[in-house]
């Protein structure tokens, strides 16, 4: 079985489903809230933050890691 990522990224859904896997973890690690978006000095210091922190990339980019790999795919195996 292969991999229909292909098929997958042609979804509007698909796309909105990985943005939101990667923002978010960051989001919720900085309690950001809907007043932290009222300038755009607000949202750069919250991504500028994300970025220098390896824990917050690190579970932004599992949360996309786990959106983008198919659980079903045999090509991925459990450890044994």
């Amino acid at each position: 079985m292969k991999t229909d990522l292909k098929l997958r990224m042609k979804s509007p859904i698909f796309w909105f489903n990985t943005i939101l896997s990667f923002v978010a973890p960051i989001m919720v690690y900085y309690k950001v809230s809907i007043d932290d978006f009222t300038t755009w000095n607000g949202i750069l210091d919250v991504v500028l933050s994300a970025l220098k922190n390896p824990y917050v990339l690190g579970l932004a980019f599992v949360s996309l890691w786990n959106n983008i790999v198919h659980p079903t795919n045999k090509n991925i195996k459990p450890l044994q």
